[in-house]
């Protein structure tokens, strides 16, 4: 079996008010066999991108998926093989690949990662800034029981200014206070985390976590910005808030330094971002080595979700998914498959080989706002 085409499709799909942008790839074959995977965080370079790399492994056996991958990678050390664009262009490769492999051979993917610890992957709804208590009351419903709220404010009045992300004691108090709210709102049983995206400095961050210790948080994620591992790992070291990140981080080498300095509680890679489903999984099991749980970021759509939760179903330190796209009244329309991808809080890993859904070209091309073909 060798590698013939590798195609990509942008779109753009509108659902009432909200426009949701979704980026595949599908690599095709000399058997007839294909697979389709998803690449997030990309801009408008990523298209040429996968098309340089496609080139890269032309004639090489799918089923090969890390030399492939390293092909690629190793090929491109001079233009982004460490992190960024070319890293997330790689990553919906990735996933493709290891899809038209588990086609190949008849299996589920999550059976060629080292089988499954779990039949379901549990998630938790990231809800930004909707409301907390109708929120939580309706999650519960629908099976869930892990939420996830967003606190940074950039508008907060208390702010010294837009550019500054110190935290004066006013601003200090409207977060914890939000918090609070909150805890009391989504109530004692319900995991519960809190994002500031990256948006304090470290004092700041420190003031916030010791804060927010008596609300027995899930996770307090990404207080200061990623590229300083020594800031964050001081945040960590002086509070019970257990502390979250690794969205912004790329490949297994991007997480070295962060855990060996133990500078995180929960690591939180983002599988179809920094390298994919092989990638992913190998930084879980570092994480492992020092008792750090996994809890993929994921913002993408119904394919990529399924995906990921493969690698969440082979690995023992898996803790929760993260589902962006609660209310998403397209969200199923996306992909086929046998039953809802979403069942009960959870998604329900799929024993059909490769990933398991497939991509609904048919309802892609009629709903598409991008102009062209779907595949290019």
């Amino acid at each position: 079996m060798k590698i013939t085409e590798i195609k990509t499709a942008r779109v753009s799909l509108q659902a009432g008010a909200s426009r949701y942008n979704y980026c595949y790839v599908r690599v095709y074959t000399d058997e007839g066999v294909y697979g389709t995977g998803e690449a997030s965080h990309v801009d408008g370079g990523w298209r040429g991108s996968t098309q340089s790399m496609a080139r890269i492994i032309i004639g090489m056996d799918p089923r090969d998926v890390d030399a492939c991958f390293e092909k690629i990678r190793r090929s491109y050390i001079f233009r982004g093989g460490f992190s960024g664009l070319g890293i997330s262009a790689l990553s919906g490769i990735e996933v493709a690949l290891w899809d038209l492999a588990g086609k190949a051979q008849g299996v589920p993917v999550c059976r060629l990662l080292g089988g499954k610890f779990r039949d379901r992957v549990r998630l938790y709804v990231d809800s930004a800034r909707a409301n907390c208590g109708e929120r939580a009351q309706e999650l519960r419903a629908n099976g869930f029981d892990a939420v996830k709220f967003d606190l940074d404010d950039a508008a907060n009045p208390h702010k010294i200014d837009a550019w500054n992300w110190s935290v004066k004691p006013d601003e200090l108090k409207l977060i914890v206070d939000q918090a609070f709210e909150i805890r009391d709102a989504v109530g004692s049983s319900m995991d519960l985390a809190i994002d500031l995206h990256g948006r304090y400095d470290a004092t700041a961050g420190m003031k916030i976590a010791h804060a927010l210790e008596p609300l027995n948080l899930m996770w307090l994620e990404e207080p200061v910005p990623p590229e300083n591992i020594d800031a964050i790992a001081k945040i960590t070291q002086s509070t019970t808030t257990p502390i979250c990140a690794g969205e912004n981080l790329y490949l297994r080498y991007g997480f070295r330094e962060l855990l060996e300095k133990q500078a995180v509680d929960i690591i939180m890679p983002d599988i179809s971002k920094c390298g994919g489903l092989s990638e992913s999984r190998k930084m879980a099991n570092m994480a492992e080595i020092y008792y750090i749980p996994f809890a993929p970021h994921n913002n993408s759509s119904a394919l990529s979700t399924v995906a990921d939760a493969h690698v969440c179903a082979s690995v023992p330190n898996f803790l929760a998914l993260e589902f962006h796209r609660y209310g998403d009244p397209i969200w199923n329309d996306v992909i086929i498959s046998d039953e809802p991808a979403i069942q009960d809080g959870h998604v329900m890993v799929p024993d059909k080989p490769g990933i398991g859904v497939e991509l609904n070209d048919e309802y892609l091309e009629k709903n598409n706002q991008e102009e062209g073909e779907l595949w290019q």
